[in-house]
């Protein structure tokens, strides 16, 4: 006997293979290769209108699936209209389910405002106690302008019930201002010898970017700084430091701490304020990096002495500064050939 399928439920089968197509098509993912990650999910949640973080993340996402066998998925601000990597698109980040399966969240956001079904899955990951790796802006990942009954408002840099928002209550800071003269003098990070023998400053002992030191005045005792920041005099890493009380003291430049969310559960958190796509020029910034993503799944005991972290095909970062992302990239340019 003859089978006939009807034509409504061949429809209805075809949609269902086609829409995850079509939405994987919002992200990009690096498989990991051999490697002490191989087994271990990254998600990368790229978005800033300024330090060009989505050139950061597929960057990072390469060297840590290539060079360390983590598989990275790499998701951006979007342009619904056109599919295409939006930065100013503060409202869109497609994909943010793909958290559900994270062994790691790196975060490099700036005044984001997600809708409730977008946020819900950022949420439902902070309060899973899941480790969180957290690089310049994502010290003022949120901000809630408009939709300010959202249950997920407080996450807003500026909240006053829960001080800070997310990047005070997490990761250790919220923005505060630019310690540093922004575009004029840059930083270098010195190891705070407390801390030498963290596993994630393994193979790092010259980090120098052109971005500026940011202002650290929140951060909680529990926090362990890695690093501080020195501020030069300027914007070339043989600048000598600046003699005023910019470095009397000197700022947290990276640190690590401990996050008790609302179900109870700890989750592991590094922060650093540096994090702009030139910044990540240093090689050992990438090493710091990267040996934080190892420390963060529990990994540290895997860190190599001197961690590979040479890039995977060609990376040339952008200046920071408004307006200057590259226009009309899809994120299926930027998939491995």
């Amino acid at each position: 006997m003859k089978t006939i399928i009807h034509p409504a439920i061949i429809l209805l089968l075809l949609g269902c293979f086609a829409f995850p197509l079509a939405r994987a098509k919002d992200w990009v993912v690096y498989e990991g290769k051999a490697g002490p990650g191989q087994g271990k999910h990254i998600v990368l949640v790229c978005g800033d209108e300024e330090y060009r973080s989505e050139e950061v993340m597929p960057m990072l996402g390469k060297i840590l699936a290539e060079r360390h066998g983590f598989k990275c998925t790499v998701l951006f601000s979007i342009d619904p209209k056109d599919g295409t990597i939006c930065p100013t698109n503060v409202n869109h980040i497609p994909g943010l389910e793909q958290l559900a399966t994270a062994d790691l969240c790196v975060l490099k956001l700036r005044f984001r405002e997600l809708p409730d079904d977008q946020m819900k899955h950022f949420v439902d990951y902070v309060n899973a106690g899941k480790p969180i790796v957290g690089l310049r802006t994502a010290t003022h990942a949120f901000n809630y302008t408009k939709n300010k009954k959202s249950p997920y408002a407080k996450y807003s840099w500026q909240n006053r019930e829960w001080p800070g928002g997310f990047g005070q209550q997490v990761l250790g800071e919220t923005w505060v201002n630019h310690h540093g003269h922004h575009g004029k003098e840059s930083t270098r990070g010195l190891v705070n010898p407390d801390f030498a023998d963290s596993p994630i400053l393994r193979g790092v002992v010259d980090v120098w970017g052109p971005t500026d030191v940011y202002t650290v005045s929140h951060l909680p005792k529990d926090a362990q700084v890695l690093l501080w920041g020195l501020v030069l005099t300027g914007m070339k890493p043989t600048d000598p430091p600046v003699t005023n009380k910019k470095n009397a003291p000197m700022m947290p430049l990276a640190w690590t701490r401990e996050y008790k969310g609302e179900s109870g559960k700890v989750s592991k958190v590094f922060t650093t304020t540096m994090g702009a796509s030139v910044d990540f020029e240093s090689e050992d910034l990438r090493r710091l990096v990267v040996n934080a993503c190892y420390w963060a799944v529990g990994l540290a005991d895997k860190i190599p002495d001197k961690a590979n972290v040479d890039y995977v095909g060609e990376f040339k970062p952008t200046w920071f500064g408004f307006g200057k992302f590259k226009p009309g990239v899809k994120p299926a340019d930027l998939e491995l050939k």
